[in-house]
């Protein structure tokens, strides 16, 4: 009838651990790549950038409603 007896600080202990591994797990993917994949998805990442900033149109300067100089211009 009586469940099992736990001692709450070893529970806590194997608690904290597993989340530790689990925290460390992710540490491990998100920082632990070499220099050299590192500058290969900076390299991607930079080339998508322009390949979509290539197709982008451009749209016609507008005014600022204040001072009648156009967008990028100062006055």
């Amino acid at each position: 009838m009586a469940g099992d007896i736990v001692n709450l600080r070893q529970f806590r202990k194997k608690q904290a651990r597993t989340e530790k591994e689990k925290r460390a797990e992710q540490n491990r993917i998100a920082f632990g790549r070499t220099k050299a994949e590192r500058t290969l998805t900076s390299a991607l990442n930079e080339k998508a950038s322009k390949a979509l900033d290539q197709g982008r149109l451009e749209t016609p300067a507008t005014t600022h409603p204040a001072d009648g100089t156009p967008d990028g211009e100062k006055a």
